[in-house]
C-alpha cells in the first residue's frame, strides 16, 4: 500500500507544477490516437435495455469475438468463448478454476508486475520461469522444468511478452506443450498483445488458440485489440481434449454467473466495434514503429553502451545500460533533473541491473524530446 519513491518523487513534482516528459504513458486514449466517431453511438443500441444474463457472455459478443480467430485461421464455437470485463478478472477465474488454495501457477520472469497482485487475492502461489536473452529472448526451459512442482495446475506464457515484446516460437509452443500435457498442467496464453508484431515472422504464431490436444486457455480483450481499457471487455478462447474442454466450460460458466460481471451495451456495441479494428490498430502499429525508429537511431553503435533489446512486438521498448548499476537512482536523476519519466528494469523483475522500459506510444514529438533527454544522460 505504500507509493515506492519514484512515485512518490513524480508526486512531489505534478504538485509544484512541473511539466514531465512521460515514456512510461500506456494509456492509448491519452497518446492522439484518433477513434472513429460511431464508436459511442453503437452504445445506444435499444436493445441494451432488456436485461438478458448470459454467463459466457451474450452470443451475438461471442460470434464477432470468434471472428477475431477465424481472422487468424482459427476455428472456434462461441461455446469455446467466455467474456469478463477485463483479463484480470479472467486470471482471476482461471485461478479460481484450476487451483485450491496453495496451488502454483508459473509466471513468466521478467513480465507485467500484475500477477502478483491476482495471485494473492486469490490464494495461489506463484513460482516463476526465466526468460534468457541471448540473440533474442526465450524461455529458459531448464528454468521452467525447475519451477514445476506436483501442485502446478497451470502455465502462464505471454505472447508476446510485456514488456520484453518476446513472442513464443513455434519451436517453444512445441516444447511448452509437451512439458503441460506430461505435468498435467493447463496453459494460459496472455495474447492481448497479439495483434501488434513489429515485423511478420512464420516462426511465431500469432495465437495459440486452436491446441485441441491441451487444454488451453487464451485471453485477449478490447484494452488493447481496440485501445479501449475504458470499454471493460476481454475474453478467453478455451481449447483442448473433450474430456477436459466441457468441464472446465461448464465450471467456468458457473464462476462467471456468480459474478455476471460484463454490461449489456458493451457487449451488444462489440460486432460494430470490431469491425472498426484496422483503422485503430493501423495507427497504433504507425506509432509503435516510428519510435523505435527513431529510439534506434539515437544508439550509436561504435560510442554507446546503450543496446535496444529485441522485440517482435508489444507496446514497449527495453535499454540495456551494462553501466548502469542502480536503476532506481538512475530514473530518480532523470526525473529529477530532465523531468524525463522511464520505468526501471526491476519494476519488471529483471534480474540483472540496468535495464529500462520505455513505451512506444507517446507521441513522436514527445517521445523524441524524451530519449534525447535520455540519451544525452547517458552520454554524460
Amino acid at each position: 500500500m505504500t507509493p515506492n519513491l519514484l512515485s512518490q518523487r513524480l508526486t512531489a513534482l505534478h504538485r509544484r507544477g512541473v511539466s514531465i516528459l512521460d515514456l512510461t504513458e500506456s494509456n492509448p486514449t491519452q497518446v492522439g490516437i484518433r477513434y472513429p466517431e460511431e464508436i459511442l453511438g453503437f452504445l445506444a443500441d435499444p436493445g441494451s435495455l432488456t436485461y438478458e444474463p448470459s454467463p459466457k457472455g451474450l452470443l451475438l459478443a461471442r460470434q464477432a469475438v470468434a471472428g477475431v480467430y477465424a481472422e487468424k485461421g482459427i476455428s472456434l464455437e462461441p461455446d469455446q468463448l467466455l467474456l469478463t470485463a477485463s483479463t484480470s478478472e479472467a486470471y482471476s477465474f482461471l485461478f479460481k478454476l484450476l487451483c485450491n488454495p496453495g496451488d502454483s501457477i508459473l509466471v513468466p520472469k521478467p513480465s507485467y508486475p500484475l500477477f502478483e497482485y491476482l495471485a494473492d487475492l486469490n490464494d495461489v502461489e506463484l513460482s516463476a520461469y526465466r526468460l534468457r536473452c541471448d540473440q533474442r529472448w526465450g524461455i529458459d526451459f531448464g528454468s521452467l522444468g525447475r519451477a514445476i512442482s506436483a501442485r502446478t495446475r497451470g502455465i502462464v506464457a505471454v505472447h508476446p511478452n510485456n514488456p520484453t515484446g518476446s513472442g513464443l516460437t513455434l519451436e517453444e509452443t512445441s516444447q511448452l506443450a509437451s512439458l503441460c500435457r506430461q505435468k498435467k498442467a493447463a496453459l494460459i496464453v496472455d495474447e492481448v498483445f497479439a495483434d501488434y508484431w513489429h515485423d511478420p515472422n512464420p516462426g511465431i504464431p500469432r495465437t495459440l488458440a486452436g491446441n485441441p490436444d491441451l487444454l488451453t486457455f487464451c485471453l485477449g480483450g478490447l484494452s488493447k485489440f481496440l485501445a479501449l481499457p475504458q470499454m471493460k471487455l476481454a475474453w478467453m478462447a478455451v481449447t483442448g481434449p473433450a474430456d477436459l474442454l466441457h468441464p472446465a466450460m461448464e465450471r467456468l460458466e458457473m464462476i462467471a454467473d456468480t459474478y455476471l460481471s460484463v454490461n449489456t451495451p458493451v457487449q451488444r456495441a462489440v460486432p460494430q466495434w470490431l469491425a472498426n479494428a484496422p483503422a485503430i490498430q493501423s495507427q497504433i502499429r504507425r506509432r509503435i514503429l516510428e519510435n523505435r525508429k527513431a529510439l534506434l537511431e539515437q544508439i550509436d553503435p561504435a560510442g554507446s553502451s546503450a543496446q535496444c533489446l529485441q522485440a517482435d512486438g508489444g507496446w514497449n521498448a527495453v535499454l540495456r545500460l551494462p553501466a548502469i548499476r542502480d536503476e532506481e537512482a538512475f530514473v530518480l536523476d532523470l526525473l529529477e533533473r530532465e523531468h524525463l519519466l522511464v520505468h526501471p528494469g526491476y519494476f519488471f523483475d529483471f534480474e540483472e541491473p540496468g535495464h529500462l522500459v520505455l513505451s512506444l506510444l507517446p507521441l513522436p514529438e514527445i517521445f523524441r524530446e524524451g530519449i534525447q533527454r535520455l540519451f544525452a544522460t547517458i552520454g554524460a
